[in-house]
């Protein structure tokens, strides 16, 4: 028997005390019912019941060491599966009574499989670089990976006129899916333009010019600082630069997104980046450095 609990929505102490502690401490009739009397163990896995706990990082505190207790006085007849995104959300007299299992991102040769098996199934309208930037974009996700397809897919249905009869499936011409329709459903930043912010930043020796030319470029293309800066970090590692440098820009980066992770300004925060960065690049002195636009 397994019992299956969101605990993200189940996650309160009235659940743990009743729905779990009611279905751990009974006791099955049926240890094996598959297999014959003669076989059947006390150890066998028929013997115990499941409980299956989906983001049991979402529960409570109260929840979390009721559930300790039931864990203990019920561990002859039930075992429990305690999943979760964050372990450090989790009670450490909890995570003491369990096996830790950790789970790795996949790999992006596992997601293009996948995918494009989604994509040759459901003929999918999407050009090869599209499908470089989703697996790309998904960062391990392949539950991410399906949702961004599965949106821009639907978002490239023709609408149909009003007033005529809707179309046929087989007769409906979804619009091509490219590399823009991908990120703009993420709401990620373009690699165009951390690229053109990244080499304003580097070549332009105006502060206040640089600054205007990102909140121009923000505004327009409605891009948020945390993923800019994310973007940027990445794109910061491509240069060949001395190890002064580098260090600065990474550590100055790292502050600019605590900062602006605590409630800090975005406009103040746009202008500590303009700082560091130019600061990375004067530890240059004479030598300088000039980055060319694709």
């Amino acid at each position: 028997m397994v019992l299956e609990l969101n605990a993200s929505d189940d996650r309160g102490i009235d659940v743990v005390r009743e729905q779990i502690k009611t279905f751990a401490s009974t006791k099955q009739i049926f240890s094996n019912a598959s297999a014959p009397m003669a076989q059947a163990t006390p150890t066998s896995l028929g013997a115990f019941k499941l409980i299956i706990l989906d983001e049991a990082d979402a529960m409570t505190s109260a929840a979390q060491m009721a559930l300790r207790r039931i864990m203990e006085k019920y561990t002859a007849n039930t075992r429990f599966c305690v999943i979760a995104n964050y372990t450090h959300k989790l009670s450490p007299a909890l995570l003491s009574r369990c096996t830790r299992f950790r789970f790795s991102p996949l790999k992006e040769a596992d997601i293009r499989h996948l995918v494009d098996h989604v994509i040759s199934a459901e003929n999918v309208n999407i050009t090869p670089e599209a499908v470089d930037s989703l697996v790309k974009l998904s960062k391990g996700d392949m539950r991410r990976a399906l949702n961004v397809l599965q949106a821009c897919h639907a978002g490239s249905r023709p609408l149909p006129m009003r007033g005529e009869p809707p179309p046929k499936e087989k007769d409906i011409k979804y619009e091509l899916i490219t590399n823009d329709t991908i990120y703009n459903c993420i709401a990620a930043p373009h690699p165009a333009d951390i690229r053109l912010i990244m080499t304003t930043l580097v070549n332009t020796p105006d502060v206040a010019s640089c600054l205007s030319t990102i909140n121009t470029l923000k505004a327009s293309r409605g891009l948020a600082l945390a993923d800019i800066l994310t973007a940027l970090a990445e794109e910061l590692q491509t240069l060949e630069v001395p190890p002064q440098t580098r260090v600065l820009w990474l550590e100055g980066l790292a502050e600019i997104e605590f900062r602006l992770a605590g409630g800090g300004s975005e406009g103040v925060q746009t202008g500590g980046m303009v700082g560091i960065v130019r600061q990375g690049v004067e530890l240059l002195g004479d030598k300088g450095m000039v980055v060319e636009d694709d």
